[in-house]
């Protein structure tokens, strides 16, 4: 990763110096952070495709800026599971919460990037603003070099509020991937699974989709079954991605994986890179992709608002069971629960 860009101390330290009126600006305007949760980082409306307009922008994209925030700006961020690191803002949501606009000037609104501030748990591990790159921006299906194609509401139209063109990319590049979104997942975890050397490479992703995620491992730490780590199979899939796998008994051309809020994950303890024993039975088998499903509900019980998609899945030659979780916004389930 680049060095960070240089600060200048003496604006820092008068941010620094206002953080308790910012901190009372936030509250105001945001409710203490539940708004800035529910509101300013709620699906947003559907965007058009029209040419990008010529704008300056920094030399090195993939350098990291860093500045200093409020601890309790932080802390009402860090969603429901308490171990995201990272939140994503667009043009429009970074005009919904001014306070970022103080923090990182106004071309971080306009810039795609990575912007980190220290956090007040974990000295060693920044939270990162990460500004997204318009819906308009694609141009003919790209952006760039990187293929994306065309989503299902450009196609068809809208089919309802929940597959809506969406708002904005992340901009993915060779130094930022390994930036941390939450504890135990990175930027590169959700990126299509093609174009392995074109970069800049453009996610879409719902923070509330990786928030489940932390939450799922943690329900099965207290369901008394190891966990180390989540592997994410299949995050998001751009839709000409998705395109090549629609069939009978392949992908559906809706899939919510092109939306960002949809995982295929299992969970890995150990060197090998496949599903765990997690039902101690000695075997590696659809029964233990039930026991992370299970843990996948149990996290739906206790937030409803996380509501979704649970799917169990078989093993096959190319890899072993696992399981979908979603974030659509409703209750559904298939395959062998």
């Amino acid at each position: 990763m680049n060095s960070p860009q240089p600060l200048d101390t003496a604006r820092v330290a008068r941010r620094q110096s206002r953080s308790p009126r910012l901190v009372r600006r936030l509250s105001v305007t945001l409710g203490v952070g539940a708004c800035l949760t529910l509101a300013a980082f709620a699906r947003p409306g559907r965007a058009s495709e029209v040419p990008l307009h010529a704008a300056r922008r920094p030399a090195d994209r993939s350098a990291v800026t860093r500045v200093s925030a409020p601890g309790s700006l932080i802390d009402s961020l860090r969603g429901r599971s308490r171990k995201l690191r990272a939140r994503f803002l667009s043009p429009t949501r970074m005009a919904s919460v001014p306070i970022l606009r103080e923090l990182f000037g106004d071309s971080a609104a306009s810039h795609p990037g990575v912007y980190a501030t220290p956090d007040s748990v974990s000295a060693s591990a920044p939270f990162h603003f990460i500004t997204m790159r318009p819906f308009a921006d694609k141009v003919r299906g790209r952006i760039g070099t990187y293929r994306i194609g065309f989503f299902p509401a450009e196609r068809r139209g809208v089919r309802s509020a929940a597959y809506t063109n969406p708002e904005g990319f992340l901009e993915v590049t060779a130094s930022n991937q390994d930036t941390h979104i939450s504890e135990h997942f990175r930027l590169r975890d959700f990126l299509t699974h093609d174009q392995a050397t074109v970069w800049p490479k453009y996610l879409v992703l719902q923070e509330t989709l990786v928030d489940k995620l932390e939450l799922v491992l943690s329900e099965l730490r207290a369901m008394g079954i190891p966990a180390q780590k989540m592997r994410v199979m299949s995050g998001f899939r751009t839709p000409q991605y998705n395109e090549q796998g629609v069939g009978a008994g392949g992908r559906v051309q809706d899939s919510r994986h092109q939306y960002g809020d949809a995982a295929d994950v299992y969970v890995v303890n150990g060197t090998r890179d496949w599903m765990s024993d997690l039902n101690g039975d000695g075997r590696v088998d659809i029964r233990d992709a039930r026991v992370l499903a299970k843990a996948a509900e149990r996290v739906e019980q206790a937030h409803p608002e996380l509501a979704g998609g649970i799917g169990v899945y078989m093993a096959n030659s190319v890899h072993g069971p696992f399981v979908h979780i979603d974030v659509r916004g409703q209750r559904a389930r298939w395959g062998s629960l």
